[in-house]
């Protein structure tokens, strides 16, 4: 920062009594050291106008007062823009504008208070030769502007406010000559929260003055942040209270100091306790990054920034073109360069310690032109224009154009007058100056009566200690309100990079944003910005950072183990391919196979005794029944089709009811083969009549007529379930009716049940093959098998639940094989002495 040039020489300034060297140039008092530092104090312009050609008289009736650096930076700025007022041919032509410049009023407004004296300062009346004021130009600070307001209003002399704009001084009825060059900042607000966005801070800190200034910023600013989820860790309101802002002292440090918040906002009048707190906090390390306007940029008077801190200060400033020639202008500032330049001499003799010429007080001895440059660079002064300076410079050139239509629209009374002097009055050029309108000569438009139509563009700087005694502002970027949104905001990234470690501070957040994978979860009491992070749910996904909710996977689609993105479902059933499948395959046809050779092996020895012992036609039944029963078990294994998901349950059905019914018939022919021992009994006519093979027809019919039903009303069907197995989406045959499929599985294990008992029963019967007791094995093995079935059945999901189904099939017609006809193969194969007649008759003689 530039400003830093007269800082350092304004502390040091002390009046110093008489100089015994130049007695009869220059007698001062002695002032005080300076206190102010860098501020901008209150600094009023009165303009005048002469005819033909005349060089303003600098500094003439400040050169007793300590000024600071901001100061001087407005005086050089308005004496450079009545300089190029004054050369230019196209505006006032042979008519020059001077200026009278007084500065610290405030100080002095016992002097200027409404008393008997007020009309040295703005009397209602002039006499001949006397000054006559067009326009004053009053700022930066809106207080004596408002107390001089009356006084302008008593000698009619318009007012243009060169200051931040303030609502107060818009009151017209109070302040009928008063007119604001600022307009009203309503786009501030909205530029610091896309600069807060952009660096991507929700957590914030605000600090404002108790005024309508600050609480409307406040207001705005609150309406902006929750639109975008950004919290305000404190709201810290400065009073004008005096009494009240010294007990609240401790209690503003602390909300700053306790809050996690690194980011604060600071808005408010400049003039207000808000300044005396900051200038309080400069001298504790207060690391946090300031989001601030221009007007606070400014450096205290122990040559440190307002704002010390590490991470330095990103302002806003409205924007305005370069101005050329205003930095050679400050260093060619010279006493030989003005025709009055015996106070620009004193001016030099002040601040270089130059010396005089006894003979002339004009002349100065030891004060070369470097001297002001060395000066320039050494104590960094601005050589740019400010946002005041601005506004001051457009100031005068409204002061200038208004007068100039008014000077236009009275050429013959300026002919008439030609000698006499100008002859203008203020309130002649109040009634142009409302409604003036003029291009500046860096291209701006400036327009005093529709200002608030102009777009409002923003330049952001970041300031900061460069070293170790020297300031460093850059302009990082800009933002532009009537824009696409995303156009708005334009940042540097290099400048940052280039000036400031910014990006690699902590971020101004309350709680971490969530990673991908995890959702918010706010935290009860608390603002929406503080939360915790707890992972998504299952087949949720969230695939970005600080999301508020997790996001549910389509239904063909699972989350990944990361739950940041959703991954295709594999559509799986039980194939021939999967290991589980092949296995139960190779079981179902090993199966067959062996009952098939135990078929074949029956059909070879049919006329043996143990063959037919027991109806051989009934084995060779239950045989062929239990064939089938290992084959329809391939139905279950492969892709299910709805042809393959009917026939799945009613040959299952009907085989099993048919492998069944044999047992069952078998287990009675036994018992009716025992019970008839006397002939021309009822019981002997069933045997002889074959009348227990009826049993399998109509065991068969019935459970044909449950599965009609069960097609008919509520059949089975392909099912594609997403959900049952993670990551697949699994393709099964759904049974349609639950009801219908246990009401079948239900018939089967009566038919098994009555199968037992009856076997059970006649276990004891005495006979060579009497084959009961293999029969109530095989009864209690398939009842033992699917009363298994049902809790196993239910309990597993997806291909399990296929395969235990499958599984059941194949072992409750093994046990049926291999409980009634292992026995049987053994004596046939590895026994056949006892498979003969003989045998038989020699165990029944020796009976």
């Amino acid at each position: 920062m530039l400003s830093l040039t007269f800082i350092s020489l304004v502390l040091r300034l002390s009046f110093l009594f008489c100089s015994p060297t130049d007695p009869k140039c220059f007698l001062r008092i002695k002032d005080k050291e300076n206190q102010d530092g860098d501020k901008e104090l209150d600094c009023f312009f009165s303009i005048y106008a002469v005819s033909g050609h005349m060089k303003n008289e600098h500094f003439s009736g400040n050169l007793d007062k300590q000024l600071t650096t901001k100061n001087i930076h407005l005086i050089l700025s308005l004496y450079f823009a009545i300089d190029e007022i004054n050369r230019d041919p196209h505006v006032l032509p042979n008519i020059s504008l001077l200026v009278k410049v007084e500065c610290k009023l405030l100080a002095d407004w016992s002097k200027i208070s409404l008393s008997s004296k007020r009309g040295d300062y703005f009397p209602n009346y002039h006499c001949r030769n006397q000054r006559r004021y067009l326009v004053v130009l009053t700022g930066p600070m809106w207080l004596p502007s408002a107390m001089l307001g009356p006084l302008l209003y008593i000698s009619r002399i318009p007012e243009l406010y060169y200051g931040p704009f303030h609502p107060l001084l818009s009151n017209h009825e109070h302040f009928p000559y008063l007119y604001q060059m600022d307009i009203k900042d309503t786009s501030v607000s909205i530029a610091m929260l896309s600069l807060v966005i952009y660096f991507s801070w929700n957590w914030l800190g605000l600090i404002i003055s108790d005024d309508d200034l600050g609480l409307q910023f406040a207001f705005e600013l609150r309406k902006e942040v929750q639109k975008h989820d950004i919290c305000l860790a404190f709201v810290t309101i400065i009073t004008y209270d005096i009494k009240l802002f010294i007990k609240r002292a401790s209690t503003y440090y602390n909300q700053i100091m306790m809050s996690s918040a690194k980011a604060v906002i600071i808005y408010g009048d400049k003039d207000s306790p808000l300044q005396v707190i900051l200038r309080l906090w400069q001298f504790v390390d207060i690391r946090r990054i300031w989001v601030t306007t221009s007007q606070w940029d400014m450096i205290t008077s122990n040559g440190k920034f307002l704002f010390n801190s590490f991470h330095g200060t990103l302002s806003f400033s409205h924007h305005y073109s370069e101005i050329a020639g205003f930095k050679k202008f400050i260093q060619t500032v010279h006493p030989s360069n003005y025709s009055n330049s015996i106070s620009l001499a004193k001016l030099w003799w002040i601040y270089f310690k130059c010396s005089l010429l006894s003979s002339n007080c004009k002349k100065l001895k030891k004060c070369s032109e470097d001297m002001l440059l060395d000066w320039l660079s050494r104590n960094q002064f601005e050589m740019s224009m400010s946002d005041t300076s601005y506004k001051l410079y457009n100031a005068v050139y409204a002061v200038a154009h208004s007068l100039h239509e008014l000077l236009l629209q009275q050429v013959d009374t300026l002919s008439k007058n030609a000698g006499k002097g100008l002859e203008i009055y203020s309130l002649q050029v109040l009634s142009f100056l409302r409604n003036v309108q003029f291009v500046n000569p860096v291209g701006d438009i400036v327009n005093m009566n529709k200002k608030a139509n102009l777009d409002r563009y923003y330049d952001i700087f970041y300031t900061g200690n460069f070293l170790q005694l020297c300031g460093l502002k850059v302009k990082i970027g800009k933002f532009t309100q009537y824009v696409p949104h995303l156009q708005q905001l334009l940042v540097s990234d290099e400048m940052i990079a280039w000036a400031t470690d910014i990006r690699q501070i902590p971020p101004s957040i309350c709680s971490t944003p969530c990673s991908p994978g995890f959702r918010k979860s706010l935290q009860d009491g608390k603002a929406i910005c503080c939360f915790d992070c707890i992972p998504c749910s299952e087949n949720e996904i969230s695939n970005m950072s600080g999301m508020d909710y997790c996001l549910k996977c389509p239904d063909d689609q699972y989350a990944n183990i990361e739950a940041t993105h959703c991954l295709s479902k594999t559509v799986t059933f039980l194939s021939y391919e999967d290991p589980l499948g092949m296995v139960l395959a190779c079981l179902a046809l090993c199966f067959s196979a062996l009952t098939a050779v135990i078929f074949g092996v029956f059909m070879r020895n049919q006329d043996t005794p143990i063959v037919k012992a027991n109806n051989r036609n009934l084995s060779y039944c239950l045989l062929m029944s239990l064939i089938s029963c290992f084959l329809c078990s391939l139905l279950f294994i492969g892709q299910p089709q709805m042809t393959t998901c009917i026939m799945q349950q009613t040959i299952f059905a009907i085989v099993f009811t048919v492998a069944v019914s044999t047992v069952l018939a078998k287990t009675i022919t036994v018992v009716l083969a025992f019970k008839v021992t006397v002939p021309g009994k009822r019981m002997r006519w069933l045997l002889i009549s074959g009348a227990s093979k009826l049993i399998i027809p109509v065991c068969t019919m019935i459970q044909l007529i449950l599965c009609g039903i069960w097609l008919g009303t509520s059949p089975p069907f392909v099912d594609i379930d997403v959900h049952i197995e993670f990551g697949q989406i699994l393709i099964v045959c759904n049974k349609g009716s639950v009801m219908a499929f246990y009401l079948v599985l239900g018939y089967l294990g009566f038919l098994a049940l009555a199968s037992f008992t009856i076997a059970f029963l006649a276990r004891s019967l005495p006979d060579t093959f009497n084959e009961a007791k293999f029969l109530t094995f095989s009864s209690m093995v398939f009842c033992s098998v699917w009363v298994t079935f049902l809790p196993v059945y239910h309990s597993t999901k997806g291909k399990a639940a296929v395969a235990v189904e499958v599984f059941c099939i194949l072992s409750s017609s093994a046990g049926l094989l291999l409980c009634i006809f292992a026995p049987k193969c053994y004596v046939i194969l590895l026994k056949p002495e006892i498979n003969s007649l003989r045998k038989i008759r020699n165990t029944h003689s020796k009976v």
